[in-house]
């Protein structure tokens, strides 16, 4: 009997490790198969249904249950700071409400609980500069390099290649990897991890890129399989290349999932090729071979793959071709990024990070001084605020708004006012250079949470709040920090249509829908909004609503009734349109000259602008007095 019962369990961790290494392999498996770690994300907002305040695991002990008021407490408790940094938090205890009033938000009590982690980690650490500022000081300035290299790297330390990433990823970052798929299989795979939180058992892995050459339990062709793995979702939808379903090749920045060119006959790929000089060679088809079918990984050959992040998603190159695209999943961001993992049978040469999220060196700053912002006294008249939606690593961006329109004498004068609102970030050299930032130029605001795209609502209400607590503006405007903004022009509208009360202004959608495409960036269940459609609203590049209307929003924010809505664009529309019908005479004013998509001459406003983009248009502008595109 006990013989036999130990046969059963050598049987029984034979096929544990079977299936583990099907695992390894095949990412769908997992998802199969119940895991110790999964969680229903939807149980940790049960609170909001009962209207009692939220309790939020600590993230050192699985045990141990950290209450609404000790969050609030850490969050918010006094500071000794000088009068210089306090100007970063002037919106900041106006927030206290966020916890209580979040229903709606997705990842927004854990956004609060990693925020106070956050939070501790850099009081701490400014306090430990305060009293070592002459050997802090030397190391700061390479905490967020531009770039990475790493060569000669075919020996591996262990079976994991890993580069670290010091201070995330950022629009237009990449990552490329040159070298041979080899071994017995020649699969491998590229995995952009996060960093585990405290009391997690793994860290997120952000994109997953899957490449198996000798196929999978699907297919027995070359594929690349994308997805995406955390901790409260397990792994996510497969996206294959080639895919089974033709049909549903959908477009991420406007190129597409898997490129056509996968899985198709590539007698018309070499033939493109014929005449270029290329490093690999492929020896000629004989008469009665299998039809070849292009696929951009062979073993034996070299290849240089790049993974780069976009607007929408990321995207992969191989050779100078595009292979695929993925969209980015909610709460998996590109800034959450601090490694990457290669593993497989590849043998690398060289992995290069480039296009890093990096911050200037304030002292060799020559226009620093004219680059600050003026303290604004509390309450000061101002006829416009603007507010401007940034994240924290995102430091070339604002310095290129700060340098161009930003200048605008009536910013520069007073009688305009202009804040970056940027949340914490999960790393805290990102985190300190943001403070130094801050305290720099004087014109952030930080928020008490960590910034997640589903959380941008929160922004908008704390741009109302600084509008009409901190400065009282007549108008008060939402912008992102990609868009270039002619604040001459706005003011210049606004005047001329004279309307300072109920005033919705900008590019009004009258006539959209939810997306219910479960794939979707901006996709809304029938549970978050039951109607077919929006109410009137304006695309959140650029939008300007009245002080009364600011003040409005606030006053139900804090009372707890205003209606938490992830896009925030489309919730001041919700927030406006509920007013409407309660009273107020909202008049919405239609700006056909707030480019969303780009740039167009005329512009009152343009949006998807890099950083040399936005230093083109204002040349062009000090130039021309008019709103010309650059390379027009």
């Amino acid at each position: 009997m006990k013989k036999w019962s130990g046969g059963v369990i050598l049987v029984f961790l034979f096929t544990l490790l079977i299936l583990r290494y099907g695992m390894l392999e095949n990412p769908l498996a997992e998802r199969l198969l119940p895991s110790p770690f999964s969680r229903n994300s939807s149980e940790r907002l049960d609170w909001l249904a009962s209207g009692d305040p939220p309790a939020i695991q600590n993230p050192g002990t699985e045990s141990l249950v950290i209450s609404a008021n000790t969050i609030v407490s850490q969050l918010f408790a006094p500071r000794n700071l000088s009068d210089i940094e306090q100007r970063s938090l002037q919106t900041w205890n106006h927030l206290d409400h966020l916890i209580s009033h979040s229903s709606g938000l997705p990842q927004a009590i854990e956004a609060i609980g990693e925020a106070v982690s956050a939070w501790e980690s850099l009081m701490a650490s400014l306090e430990d500069k305060k009293i070592n500022s002459s050997t802090q000081h030397k190391v700061k300035e390479k905490q967020c390099p531009y770039s990475i290299k790493r060569m000669n790297v075919s020996e591996f330390d262990s079976d994991t290649f890993k580069l670290k990433i010091p201070c995330g990823l950022i629009q237009g970052s990449s990552v490329t990897l040159i070298g041979t798929p080899g071994g017995l299989l020649g699969n491998f795979r590229v995995d952009l991890v996060g960093t585990a939180l405290p009391g997690e058992p793994d860290p997120p892995i952000i994109f997953h890129y899957n490449v198996r050459l000798q196929g999978d339990k699907l297919t027995e062709d070359p594929v690349i399989v994308q997805n995406t793995w955390s901790v409260a979702n397990d792994w996510g939808a497969e996206e294959r290349c080639p895919s089974s379903d033709t049909d549903n090749n959908k477009k991420v920045d406007d190129l597409e999932q898997c490129s056509a060119i996968v899985g198709t006959d590539d007698k018309g790929i070499f033939a493109s090729n014929k005449g270029h000089n290329i490093s690999r060679s492929f020896p000629l088809k004989r008469e009665g071979d299998k039809p070849r079918r292009y696929f951009p990984f062979k073993q034996g050959y070299l290849s240089i793959a790049t993974i780069r992040m976009g607007i929408e998603g990321i995207q992969v190159t191989v050779d100078g071709k595009h292979i695929s695209s993925f969209a980015y999943r909610e709460s998996l961001e590109p800034w959450l990024v601090s490694e990457v993992r290669i593993s497989g049978d590849m043998k690398l040469i060289s992995v290069l990070a480039s296009g890093l999220p990096t911050s200037e060196d304030f002292e060799h700053v020559i226009d620093l001084e004219l680059l600050k912002s003026k303290p604004l006294p509390i309450h000061q008249p101002v006829d416009l605020f603007i507010g401007i939606f940034s994240t924290a690593n995102n430091f070339k961006r604002r310095m290129a708004v700060r340098r161009t329109w930003m200048q605008y004498d009536v910013v520069r004068t007073g009688a305009g006012a202009v804040r970056f609102f940027v949340g914490l970030h999960r790393n805290q050299m990102v985190n300190e250079e943001l403070w130094n930032e801050a305290s720099t130029y004087g014109d952030i605001q930080l928020m008490p949470f960590v910034d997640y795209y589903s959380l941008i609502t929160w922004k908008t209400i704390a741009i109302c709040i600084f509008g009409t607590n901190v400065v009282s503006a007549k108008y008060i405007m939402k912008t992102d920090d990609d868009a270039f903004v002619r604040v001459d022009e706005v003011l210049t509208s606004l005047t001329a249509i004279n309307i300072t009360r109920g005033l919705l202004y900008g590019r009004i959608n009258s006539d959209s829908e939810p997306h219910r495409n479960v794939e979707s960036k901006w996709f809304i269940s029938p549970k978050e909004w039951p109607d077919e459609k929006y109410p009137p609203w304006a695309h959140g590049p650029g939008y300007v609503v009245s002080y009364d209307i600011a003040k409005a929003v606030y006053k139900q924010h804090k009372e707890g009734h205003l209606k938490m809505f992830k896009l925030e664009d489309v919730a001041m529309g919700i927030w406006i349109d509920k007013m409407n019908k309660q009273g107020s005479d909202i008049k919405y004013v239609n700006e056909g000259r707030i480019c969303i998509d780009g740039c167009e001459n005329g512009y009152v406003l343009a949006h998807y602008q890099e950083p040399h983009e936005m230093l083109c248009l204002w040349q062009k502008l000090q130039e021309t007095k008019r709103g010309i595109c650059c390379g027009e």
